[in-house]
Parts: C-alpha cells; sequence; structure tokens
C-alpha cells in the first residue's frame, strides 16, 4: 500500500515537472528583427517573456527624433541591470536599502523604422542572477512577478533627468540659433541706415543751391 502511494505521488511530480518543462518550451524567445506595432506592443511583449522565464523587467533609456521629438528608440532592461548609487546615510538607525542592482546585462533594445513598426536590434539572453522560481508550493504558475516601486520610481526619475537634459540642450540650440538671427537683423538694420543716410546726403547736396554752377557772361 505504501509502495503503491509512493509510486502516485512520483507520477504527480512526474507530471508536474512535464507541465513545466511543456510550459517553460512555449515561451517566444525575443530575436533581432522581431517587429512590433508599436513601443507599447514591444514592451507588453517582453514584459510577458519576462513573468515567463522568471526575471523582472525595467524600462530604461530611450531616444527621441530630432525632426519630431518622438521617441524612437528603446531598452528594456532586468531590473538588476547596472549598479545603484552609494548615497551617504542620512541616519544610522535607518535601515540600508537591500541590493537589487547586480549588474545584469539581460535586455532588448528596440527602435522605429521607417515603416512605423518597431523592430528589436539587439537581444541580451543571459542574466548573471538566478532566476526567479515560476512555480508556488502547489505547483501552479506564480503570478506575484511583478516591478517593484522602488524599480518604477528608479526609471521614471531616469526618464525624467534624461528628458530634462535633452529639453536644455534643445534650449540652447534654439537660443543660439536665436542669437544668429538676431545678429543677421542688426547688420541687415545698420546697412539698411547707411543706404538710407547716403540717400538723404545725395538729396541734400542736389537740393543746396551751391551745386548748380551760374552760366557764362
Amino acid at each position: 500500500m505504501e509502495g503503491n502511494l509512493l509510486r502516485e505521488e512520483d507520477a504527480v511530480e512526474m507530471m508536474e515537472n512535464k507541465v513545466t518543462e511543456e510550459e517553460a518550451s512555449s515561451v517566444v524567445e525575443p530575436f533581432i528583427g522581431m517587429e512590433f506595432e508599436s513601443e507599447e506592443a514591444a514592451k507588453s511583449f517582453y514584459n510577458s517573456y519576462a513573468t515567463d522565464t522568471g526575471f523582472v523587467m525595467r524600462v530604461d533609456a530611450f531616444r527621441r527624433s530630432m525632426r519630431d521629438g518622438t521617441v524612437v528608440w528603446r531598452r528594456l532592461v532586468c531590473n538588476k541591470e547596472g549598479f545603484r548609487r552609494s548615497r551617504p546615510r542620512r541616519s544610522e538607525s535607518r535601515k540600508p536599502r537591500a541590493i537589487t542592482r547586480e549588474g545584469c546585462k539581460a535586455l532588448i533594445m528596440v527602435k522605429k523604422d521607417k515603416s512605423g513598426k518597431w523592430v528589436v536590434a539587439k537581444f541580451v539572453k543571459e542574466h548573471n542572477h538566478p532566476l526567479l522560481s515560476l512555480l508556488t508550493n502547489n505547483g501552479r504558475r506564480s503570478s506575484q512577478i511583478s516591478q517593484t516601486p522602488g524599480d518604477e520610481k528608479d526609471a521614471k526619475i531616469r526618464e525624467l533627468r534624461t528628458e530634462l537634459s535633452r529639453e536644455r540642450k534643445r534650449c540652447a540650440a534654439l537660443q543660439q540659433q536665436l542669437d544668429i538671427v538676431l545678429n543677421v537683423m542688426e547688420e541687415h538694420a545698420n546697412h539698411l541706415s547707411i543706404n538710407i543716410n547716403n540717400v538723404i546726403q545725395s538729396v541734400r547736396e542736389i537740393e543746396s543751391p551751391n551745386t548748380f554752377t551760374k552760366p557764362l557772361s
């Protein structure tokens, strides 16, 4: 009886392992040249891939078009990408923040092509840390893998800083163009003023009685 019970437990475990292997094999992996209809579609795909694989996605750097300011390039990374900057603690009584960055290189980089579609231009699969467990105690897939508030806050701050830096550069470029236009207008005004003075002087010389010669007697 006990032997039958052990065999049944082994059978259940084998079935669970088989389900896990089938689920893992059904995960669609990104590849260079993979196309999406929009940036949001690319984010949604990689977020689902991250959840299925066992890590947390973080929305990272981006670039905007210099022509119209729209986003044309986006990098999506593992939330353990990079290293957190060390900051002086305000109080010794405060607990230090947990280390969540480990320099992981896993990412995809997508960019917008001429047709308007978003294409995967770079894909790094390997992580330098263990992936999260995808199964709960009862063998079912966990849906608790999500982006942490701290990572969301860091990503938002980084995005705002990038946006601020880009706007400062754009303002500086516009100021430079404005200075050039003002200089050209000033030079044109000076040239026009000289021409007007020359015309006035010519008219005065013509109207002056001293300019007429007396007839010979």
